[in-house]
């Protein structure tokens, strides 16, 4: 355990003697491998990741896990068998299970021969590109752990999200921009009440504050206080910086306190970002047809498609973890309606992202994970007719997608009953597809540890979890 904290120390804000000892350690420890980046257990498939968070939880049987029998079994009452007694929702509680099959045609696609909804006509151009994992499951219920779960591992709020996990054990790719971006969607096309999005799923939990996320913001300067205030130019501000690096060292010096070298380092970065970010965000100089690509929503500020392109020039620039949440996705009345409209917010941008990556050679070392937090119900929630019902929360299975960055293409993974209620082969559960996810980063899950309250923290807890090798290429 001492080698796996030393593996890591020059991450952990321990202070610039003691960042630059553990440097010449761990490089000495790498001799026999010089070729692995520092911070891998073993060689990487993948250099940086973009997930896309579809906060609300999708509907899997209306998506991706197609149930051709369901409709025999229309408005008639979900077995107990089946149910077999599982955690429901207050929502559901008490209350009539009956069975909604999806109102949606799903269709072959690709060589592979996938199955997929007629609400994603693009991505299923992609099918070949794309491993589905039918048997993911989580132990929340309800959004808010749900949400903390995925991003954090773990449903007690306070633990550092897997940005800032990836930022402390493998470090930078670049010195001008956040290792660890966050791109919510200002608007989405569900009409139902959404959760809200909080920092602590991008935090940096009880690691050094330098790995937390950074949010870029729809309005205004794309990150807070970005732009000088009036009357302050470049030149003032670093001899402003300069001078108050100066005041930081001496009280750094004084108490050892590793955050203020973080402030330090913070205030450095935002300095560079002055220039850095305004590029970024500037994407004057895409082509008509890259544009055209994304779908008209890609010239508006905030858009799903518009973050999808920065995600892209995010991953040229070496972002490490770049986190996309669109949100409006928790359909317990209207599914068929406000379904619709999140697929057409999503279909295009997402097939386009993958299509942009594969073109600029970059999808094979950038991992693309599509999820939200748990499933949904076969049984209705409200109104149910075969074109109108709704569907409650299901942690008990739900599909999640993986495309590059050492990914198999055209597979499924897992499988459900006949009522895509319970799994009933290969189960994956969010524990497991971070395990995976480090795997491919060229990490091993149970090395990345950092110590804290008498224990040796992992994003993967003290539960078990296991890589799932049999999507990895």
């Amino acid at each position: 355990m001492l080698a796996n904290r030393r593996r890591f120390l020059t991450n952990a804000g321990m202070g610039l003697g003691t960042a630059a000892l553990a440097s010449l350690v761990g490089a000495a420890n790498r001799t026999s491998i010089p070729s692995l980046p520092a911070g891998c257990d073993f060689a990487p498939k993948a250099k940086r990741v973009i997930f896309l968070f579809m906060a609300g939880a999708p509907s899997q049987v209306d998506l991706f896990d197609y149930k051709p029998e369901l409709e025999k079994q229309f408005k008639k009452e979900l077995p107990a068998s089946v149910s077999n007694g599982q955690r429901v929702t207050a929502m559901t509680k008490g209350k009539e299970q009956l069975i909604a099959p999806s109102k949606f045609k799903f269709e072959r696609k690709g060589e592979s021969g996938l199955w997929m909804s007629e609400l994603l006509p693009h991505l299923s151009s992609q099918v070949d590109k794309l491993c589905f994992v039918d048997s993911m499951n989580t132990d929340a219920i309800n959004h808010d752990p749900g949400k903390t779960s995925f991003c954090t591992g773990s449903e007690i709020p306070g633990k550092p999200s897997m940005g800032a996990w990836l930022s402390y054990g493998l470090g930078t790719l670049n010195k001008d921009l956040p290792d660890y971006v966050v791109m919510p969607s200002a608007y989405w096309s569900g009409k139902v009440n959404v959760q809200a999005l909080y920092s602590r799923l991008w935090g940096s939990g009880f690691l050094p504050s330098k790995h937390q996320g950074t949010s870029f913001q729809t309005t205004g300067d794309p990150v807070l206080f970005l732009s000088n205030p009036a009357g302050v130019d470049p030149g003032i501000r670093r001899r402003m910086l300069d001078s108050l690096g100066e005041l930081n060292q001496k009280h750094f010096t004084e108490i050892g306190d590793p955050e203020i070298q973080t402030t330090i380092a913070q205030q450095e970065m935002a300095f560079r970002m002055q220039t850095s970010v305004p590029e970024l965000t500037d994407i004057s100089d895409e082509t008509p047809e890259t544009l055209a690509m994304y779908g008209p929503e890609v010239n508006n500020l905030g858009s799903y498609a518009r973050n999808c392109l920065l995600a892209r020039r995010m991953a040229e620039r070496d972002v490490r973890f770049i986190q996309l949440f669109h949100r409006g996705w928790d359909h317990h009345t209207r599914l068929p309606e406000n379904l619709e409209g999140q697929c057409r917010d999503v279909d295009q941008p997402t097939t386009a992202l993958l299509t942009d990556l594969e073109q600029r050679g970059l999808l094979d070392d950038t991992l693309v994970v599509f999820a939200g937090e748990f499933g949904r119900t076969v049984y209705c929630q409200g109104t149910l007719t075969h074109d109108n019902y709704g569907r409650d929360h299901h942690p008990r299975c739900f599909t999640a997608f993986l495309a590059g960055g050492g990914i198999k293409g055209g597979m499924r993974y897992g499988e459900t009953d006949e009522f895509s209620y319970n799994v009933v082969a290969d189960p994956v559960h969010v524990r497991d597809l971070h395990a995976t996810m480090l795997h491919l980063l060229g990490v091993d899950h149970k090395k990345l540890t950092f110590p804290f309250q008498g224990l040796e923290q992992k994003l993967t807890g003290v539960e078990p979890s296991r890589v799932v090798k049999e999507i990895i290429a």
